[in-house]
């Protein structure tokens, strides 16, 4: 759900980035995913009572809890100097692939 309606927002923050225009690139993303999280997520838990065959909740894995505290902590220490690099964007990629393992491996 969140690529797919997000997608131009997705483009747009590739695109401003191929431009070297950093700051409004990870702007872009973190008010996506800040989107995603703050309206998306709870008005799915409240349509769920009308359209889902059983209500969802907001009850998050300790998994789950963790990976955004992670997630929230990298974002806060890449972003601080207002500088970006290529190795910083490789550092992103594998804290991305080591969540996906780690979700992958770890019993829900």
């Amino acid at each position: 759900m969140a690529i797919i309606g997000n997608a131009a927002e997705h483009s747009t923050a590739v695109v401003v980035a191929l431009k070297n225009k950093m700051d409004l690139s990870i702007n872009i993303a973190v008010g996506s995913s800040l989107q995603i999280a703050l309206f998306v997520a709870p008005m799915l838990v409240f349509l769920s009572y009308f359209i889902g065959p059983q209500p969802m909740d907001l009850l998050f894995t300790t998994m789950e809890v963790v990976a955004i505290a992670a997630s929230v902590g990298i974002m806060a220490v890449i972003s601080q100097d207002g500088e970006t690099h290529w190795m910083e964007g490789v550092q992103l990629l594998a804290v991305y692939a080591i969540l996906a393992v780690a979700f992958f491996f770890v019993p829900a």
